[in-house]
């Protein structure tokens, strides 16, 4: 002990009078648990000292004290101790034991090297102390970029009482991100609180904590089933990679978390193999157990390097004293401040990668290795992360899914389904037959998550929900059905004829639709309408028959006028006689009509017209005539041909205007959530409609809602996918799907979230769909297994298949007739007022007094079809003996009466 403290007499005393000294001690405070930080801080004094570079002229003196965690009187009564001998800087403790160290360094204004987690660092400091551990707002950073990088939205924060929550202050603050804070117990058992992480399907989760407590917290969580494939940590210690996790290699959980050493840097290795080698020469009676380099002890061994390049560096600057102090007097260094600013402006490479300091003396410039626990090897580097860039992941889509694709080999899945045609279904007498496990079920989903195996190269076992439910969430806002299976880790995949909403997609994983669907309306199919005893009048609408109705008694009315307006149609009705007393019309008013309809029955008529204004009536008749009977005939034969269905219902409109037919669909699921939510008037009608009927109008499967279809006789409608109607509709031809789709879904195989299955599932489907085997299989399943195809492609002809004509379709011969009724009109009256004119002159009487004379006997209620011969016509005018030598047929029938046997030659 003499011989010691001479020594350390000496040493201060021995010094240049133009330099630093030829030896400088430095003290390093470590706790008795910490042996690996105190090995690191002699094998990097001992590495100053071989290194001439560093300090050519001088000789670092490396002193070691243990204390006791939170006795900083110890502590501090240990460092006045040495600086009676003259001390250049103090380093650590990684206690909280440092805060007091700190202000003892201040004091002297003696530089305070720290390596230490410091959770009540302040933000602008002015002091003595330097420390290299990473700032917790740049890690705090660090932290919310990866869990925002895998996407994280419901995630478990877990962190040990007493602690800081500093470096998760991004992570809290993110709004994007929905957390559940937990705190650990110091010790103990920590298994109620990852129960409750557990009972809220929670898979996403943040441990805080230190190296020493992960391998426990983590063995607890796996007694509660948290560490499976669907659960994935991201642990904030920067030691993660010094703790053995073999025994959850098979365990397929994901963790994450960072690094700050590089394990690949041959300083590293250098430094690890002179420790674990050199651990008796540097440690001697330390029991080290531990041969894993720890962040702490990397962080020493750069702490005393930065410091010895930073003497250096001052010292080529100005004079360095070193002289005794006492704890007791106000003495202080007077390189102390120079030292430490030369500290925080140095860069240097260390074994924590890039060392330097901000603008406010704190380590913000580094850089971060993303590590990932691997199942074949421990700790893999799957990326970097840098404050200036973020996260940056090294490996690329090839290399994630071949890690996934291995992962999946020979690996078995349960698979939770649902029994509904043809989705998945019982193989008929399987019981019989002796079938067990998988041969027991058939169907389009069944292939289909075998197509995906063979693929995928993994195993499955297939079970049915026990509540035979989809999965929806309830009042208390919990999930049932297969969702529910798969958030309770009974299940890993979910297939079927399971929909993707977004409720849904909140909770689980789903792989890309493999079948697009849409809810629409199953009903029974509406029975023949039995023909109706006046059916010959459909080819026409009611319309068109008034119209006609009213054109025939139109050109009726017109040709009795017309007749009797015109002086060509009176005849001699005694052609015998040369000069008659009074003239005769054929066209008298039933005449008229007679003539009409017997042109509109395409039958023809004795008589004809004579006048040019009756004729050109006559033929605009015959052409409208032409043209409706050509209709009629063309359209009555197609309504003879189509069978006519009488259905109350054509859309969801129609259903949500009416009461009597009853219609809704399964009392789980999307399609009851579609309607549920909807913000449409016509659907929220049919909801509150649905929600109010009694008896309900739910049903508990889909088989059960097409069976009330069936039986209720058009009384109740089924709203389901259009996938299950187009196979029912396959084989009972007396169903039919009323409308098209209502929205627009696909059919999905779920995962739980956060499965790294997920996008080799999708990959495997978008490989099916690509080549047409999902169609192969739709197309064996819907058209051709179970009676599939019964009912073809036949299809009832509805009622628009013939349509009657309206009047938009023969409109224009109508117009036509009407046109030509007028011009016949005008003719007529041209005719009129030229006879009068002529009689005018004759009766030596005014044209106004023979136009009104002649008009009052062709209007006269009477509607006679004689009127006596005037003066001209008696003295034998060639327009009054008009056809003379011909008889007319009228004329003869008239006076020999219709019972004469009287021949027309006679």
């Amino acid at each position: 002990m003499c011989f010691i403290g001479f020594y350390l007499f000496l040493s201060v005393f021995i010094y240049t009078s133009n330099g630093i000294p030829d030896s400088v001690r430095i003290l390093g405070l470590f706790e008795s648990e910490n042996q690996m930080e105190e090995i690191a801080f002699r094998y990097a004094v001992d590495r100053v000292n071989s290194a001439r570079h560093v300090l050519p002229r001088t000789r670092v003196l490396g002193q070691v004290e243990r204390v006791s965690l939170r006795d900083s009187f110890t502590a501090s009564k240990k460092v006045c101790n040495f600086l009676r001998y003259g001390l250049v800087g103090v380093f650590g403790p990684s206690s909280d034991t440092a805060t007091h160290i700190q202000s003892l360094c201040d004091a002297f204004e003696l530089p305070h090297v720290e390596t230490r987690y410091d959770r009540k660092r302040k933000r602008y400091r002015d002091d003595s102390a330097v420390n290299l551990y990473p700032h917790p707002e740049t890690l705090s950073k660090a932290y919310y970029d990866l869990v925002k990088s895998w996407g994280w939205k419901n995630v478990a924060l877990l962190y040990e009482q007493g602690s800081s929550l500093t470096e998760l202050q991004e992570l809290m603050k993110a709004q994007d991100i929905n957390f559940h804070l937990k705190e650990l117990p110091l010790e103990g058992d920590v298994r109620p609180l990852l129960k409750e992480i557990r009972k809220d399907s929670i898979s996403q989760i943040v441990l805080a904590c230190s190296s020493k407590r992960i391998l426990d917290i983590l063995r607890q969580a796996n007694q509660v089933g948290l560490i499976s494939t669907y659960h994935s940590y991201v642990l904030t210690s920067l030691d993660l990679q010094t703790v053995d996790l073999a025994e959850f290699r098979d365990s397929g959980v994901n963790i994450t978390g960072y690094s700050i050493i590089d394990p690949t840097k041959s300083e590293v290795a250098n430094a690890v193999s002179d420790w674990v080698f050199g651990e008796l020469r540097y440690g001697r009676a330390l029991d080290l157990t531990e041969k894993k380099l720890t962040v702490s002890a990397a962080l020493i061994y750069d702490a005393v390097l930065l410091f010895s390049k930073a003497l250096h560096d001052l010292d080529r600057s100005q004079d360095i004293s070193v002289r005794p102090m006492n704890c007791n007097s106000p003495d202080q260094t007077t390189y102390g401040s120079a030292l430490v600013s030369y500290m925080k402006l140095m860069e240097l490479d260390g074994l924590t990668g890039s060392i330097k300091f901000d603008g406010r003396g704190y380590r913000t410039q580094f850089s971060l290795d993303i590590i990932e626990y691997s199942h074949t090897e421990d700790f893999k580097k799957i990326g970097t992360w840098t404050p200036s860039y973020g996260t940056n992941f090294t490996r690329n889509y090839q290399d994630v899914y071949a890690q996934i694709i291995e992962g999946l080999q020979n690996r078995t899945f349960r698979v939770t389904t649902i029994l509904t045609q043809p989705y998945v279904m019982l193989v008929p007498d399987w019981e019989a037959l002796g079938l067990e496990g998988n041969d027991r079920f058939e169907g389009f989903a069944v292939e289909l998550i075998n197509d995906i195996s063979e693929i995928l190269k993994f195993n499955y076992k297939i079970h049915v929900v026990e509540d035979g439910n989809y999965g929806s969430l309830d009042a208390n806002g919990q999930w049932n059905g297969m969702i529910k299976e798969l958030l309770d880790q009974k299940a890993d995949v979910a297939i079927g004829d399971l929909s993707i909403n977004y409720d849904r997609e909140t909770a689980v994983d789903f792989t890309t639709p493999f079948l697009n669907t849409g809810i629409s309306i199953l009903y029974k199919k509406a029975q023949k309408k039995p023909p109706s005893l006046f059916s010959f009048l459909l080819p026409f609408s009611v319309d068109v028959w008034i119209y006609m109705a009213t054109a025939y008694l139109g050109v009726s009315v017109l040709l009795f006028i017309l007749a009797r307006i015109t002086p060509f149609e009176w005849l001699n009705p005694h052609p015998c006689s040369p000069n008659p007393e009074e003239l005769e019309t054929q066209f008298n008013l039933l005449n008229s009509l007679w003539f009409a309809i017997g042109s509109l029955m395409q039958q023809g008529c004795d008589y004809l017209p004579k006048a040019v204004s009756l004729r050109l009536v006559a033929a605009l008749w015959w052409f409208f005539t032409l043209i409706m009977i050509s209709s009629y005939t063309a359209n009555l034969a197609a309504f003879l041909t189509v069978e006519r269905m009488d259905s109350p219902i054509e859309s969801a409109e129609d259903l949500a205007k009416q009461t009597k037919i009853k219609y809704g669909c399964v009392g789980s699921g999307s399609t009851i959530a579609f309607f549920r939510d909807s913000k449409i008037p016509t659907y929220q009608r049919m909801w509150s409609f649905m929600e109010s009927a009694r008896p309900s109008v739910f049903n508990k499967n889909t088989p059960e809602g097409i069976d009330r279809v069936i039986k209720s006789n058009g009384g109740y409608a089924f709203m389901t996918e259009s996938a299950t109607i187009e196979y029912q509709t396959e084989r009972n031809c007396d169903l039919v799907q009323i409308g098209g789709n209502l929205d627009s879904k696909g059919y999905g195989v779920a995962l739980p979230h956060g499965s790294p299955f997920t996008g080799a599932f999708s990959s495997a489907v978008l490989q099916l769909l690509e080549s047409n085997k999902i169609l192969i299989l739709k197309t064996k399943w819907w058209k051709e297994k179970h009676g599939g195809g019964r009912c073809g492609k036949k299809e009832s002809k509805s009622l628009s298949s013939a349509n009657e004509l309206g009047l938009a379709n023969v409109g224009g011969v109508f117009v036509v007739l009407l046109l030509g009724l007028i011009a016949a009109s005008i003719v007529g009256l041209f005719e009129f007022f030229w006879k009068a004119r002529k009689l005018a002159g004759d009766e030596v009487e005014s044209i106004k007094a023979e136009m009104f004379k002649e008009l009052k006997f062709a209007l006269s209620c009477s509607g006679e079809d004689t009127k006596p011969v005037r003066k001209r016509q008696r003295i034998g005018d060639s327009d009054s003996n008009i056809n003379r030598n011909s008889v007319n047929r009228s004329a003869i029938w008239k006076s020999n009466g219709p019972n004469s046997n009287n021949n027309s030659n006679s």
